[in-house]
Order: structure tokens, then sequence, then C-alpha cells
């Protein structure tokens, strides 16, 4: 293997912005701030999400955020900043850089995860089902 993940987590990390959970956690309640999800949907579901995040799945995620995809959401045309995030921050890193190397500006994402926003306490939401209710 000519590079394992580790090298490719390091490899990002040393060129996007990181926030530690208090410093993400104080921009939590600003407008201009978009927190973005990167976990699978089962992930969601088991350990719950961050209030206000918009769920981006990784796999999806360079066909959200190209304007010239049928599959962009308008979310990522918003002139805001986004935080990313991740189970253990390791994929929102490797996510930060590639939406970062897609021209996205103003990008970021939290060191640890939701993981280490869970522990810090930091508030967290039920993931609600898309058919409760109906």
């Amino acid at each position: 293997m000519k590079k394992g993940y580790k090298q490719l987590v390091d490899e990002a990390s040393a060129q996007i912005k990181t926030y530690s959970v208090a410093e993400a956690q104080a921009r939590l309640s600003d407008p201009r701030v978009q927190f973005i999800d990167v976990r699978d949907v089962r992930e969601l579901e088991r350990e719950g999400v961050i209030p206000g995040a918009f769920h981006a799945p990784r796999g999806m995620i360079e066909f959200w955020v190209d304007p010239d995809s049928p599959y962009f959401k308008p979310v990522f045309g918003e002139h805001k900043e986004f935080i990313l995030f991740c189970a253990a921050g390791w994929r929102s890193a490797l996510t930060t850089k590639t939406v970062q190397d897609m021209g996205l500006e103003n990008v970021a994402h939290i060191d640890g995860g939701f993981s280490a926003w869970k522990a810090a306490g930091a508030p967290v939401a039920i993931k609600t089902s898309k058919n409760e209710g109906k």
C-alpha cells in the first residue's frame, strides 16, 4: 500500500482548518455557520445529531457541493462557513480537504468528530425519521 488512511488523514489535516469542540460549539448558534454531518444515516439514528446540522453523506458530498451537478444542494451555495464532522474526525478531515480542493471556501472540521462533541456534553438531538408525524 502506497498510502494508508493515517497518512491521508494527516496530509488532509495539515491543509485544512480544524476546530476543537469548544470552538465549534461557540459557533453553533451563529447564522453564518452551517454544520455538515458526513456520517452514514445509521450513525445518526444510533448516536444522535448536532442540532441544526445538515446531513450530507460522505459518499454524495462531491455531487451535492458542485453547482454543475444534477444533485447539487442549495445549502452549499449559501455564503456561510461550513463545519464538517463525522464520528471521529477522520472522514470529515478527508471530506473537508476534498470540498476545499473543489473550491468551497470557508470550510473546517471538528477535531475528534461527533464522538468528542458528545463526550464534551455539547448539544445532541435525536434523529427523527422522515416519516414521523405523517
